[in-house]
């Protein structure tokens, strides 16, 4: 079983949050930490339909989000590490509205929170990809371009922090020369449909989360 890291669950207020969208970032470092080992799960193959305590605002959902105390989902790398990619453009004008977090292929890939699978399975842009939900269904986690998946892993089944789902890789359009995680963090959207969520940028969230350590 992967190790599970807790963070303070500290809310902050918005105003703090907004400010730090436009903090510069240190230049991306790739973790040479070794990786932790893997759980165990079981693989099923149908989508989850994830039933909500009812959609919150954006900002509703950036609290509650601090609140969750998010890990940062590469084993090894830690919040200094990280690069705010989440306003990059991409191919055809597209928006990236994620982080690209790097780390050696085959480095395990963590849950960010506790919670549930949502789905399991490949597609076009993001290769082997996963989408999970909290435990209360109001946000979503998408994990992209993994070179595989944690063997046996069941859509619909609980997770919780830290758990291994997978190991960082180039599927999808992933750059070949550049293994990394795609990470996605989304506002469940009233209709339920979780791959269709307003995004929130965690880079931030991170930064807050690892300044309110003692």
């Amino acid at each position: 079983m992967a190790p599970r890291v807790t963070l303070p669950m500290r809310r902050c207020v918005l105003p703090l949050t907004i400010a730090l969208l436009s903090t510069a970032c240190a230049r991306r470092v790739v973790s040479t930490t070794p990786a932790p080992a893997a759980r165990p799960a079981t693989r099923g193959a149908s989508p989850v339909v994830v039933p909500t305590l009812g959609p919150l605002s954006s900002s509703e959902t950036v609290n509650y989000i601090l609140g969750r105390g998010l890990l940062v989902p590469v084993a090894g790398v830690a919040v200094s590490q990280l690069e705010d990619t989440f306003d990059e453009g991409r191919d055809d004008g597209r928006v990236h509205r994620a982080l690209d977090i790097l780390a050696p292929r085959g480095t395990p890939v963590l849950a960010a929170d506790d919670g549930r699978l949502l789905r399991i399975r490949p597609n076009a842009l993001g290769g082997n990809t996963i989408y999970a939900t909290d435990p209360a269904g109001r946000v979503v986690y998408y994990y992209a371009h993994l070179d595989a998946y944690q063997p046996g892993l069941v859509e619909g089944a609980t997770i919780a922090r830290g758990d291994v789902l997978g190991i960082v890789g180039t599927t999808g359009n992933a750059p070949k020369d550049t293994p990394h995680l795609h990470f996605q963090v989304m506002r469940m959207p009233p209709d339920g449909k979780y791959w269709d969520g307003e995004a929130i940028n965690p880079y931030p969230l991170f930064l807050l989360l690892h300044a309110a350590r003692p």
